[in-house]
């Protein structure tokens, strides 16, 4: 998405953002019964960015921010955000690191057992149920 804000079709915007969060949300469940967990939990975190940026676009008729910091654009939405929405956030945004970068990558591995991984995949559906609330 480009800075450029004038005259967007934010109908069309939003819509790519759910349609493309959708798939991606698919694509974790898939990956998740696959046993690529770290994988799994990498697209978890791509649905709800996407979920949060189409609530930026309908809110506010502009392209959202570039960022990946889920929390930050929960804040940028001035959003009410309980505790534990906010933690869950702050976690889930960590998976775009993790599963990304050799480094922290295997560390992260050895983390994603399916129990954590389906753990994380349960506060990912809730925190998509309360976006899409307020789509």
């Amino acid at each position: 998405m480009t800075e450029n804000n004038t005259n967007i079709n934010v109908d069309k915007i939003v819509k790519h953002w759910i349609e493309t969060s959708e798939e991606d949300y698919q694509t974790m469940i898939t990956l998740f019964n696959s046993k690529k967990y770290s994988w799994a939990l990498f697209l978890g975190h791509i649905s709800t960015e996407k979920l949060l940026k189409a609530l930026y676009v309908k809110r506010f008729k502009k392209h959202a921010p570039l960022t990946h910091n889920l929390y930050r654009l929960a804040e940028q939405l001035d959003i009410k955000l309980a505790d534990e929405y906010a933690d869950w956030l702050d976690e889930i945004t960590s998976f775009n690191i993790n599963a990304r970068y050799d480094d922290y990558k295997r560390e992260f591995l050895t983390i994603c057992t399916p129990e954590y991984t389906m753990s994380w995949i349960d506060k990912i559906k809730i925190l998509r149920i309360w976006i899409e609330e307020m789509l």
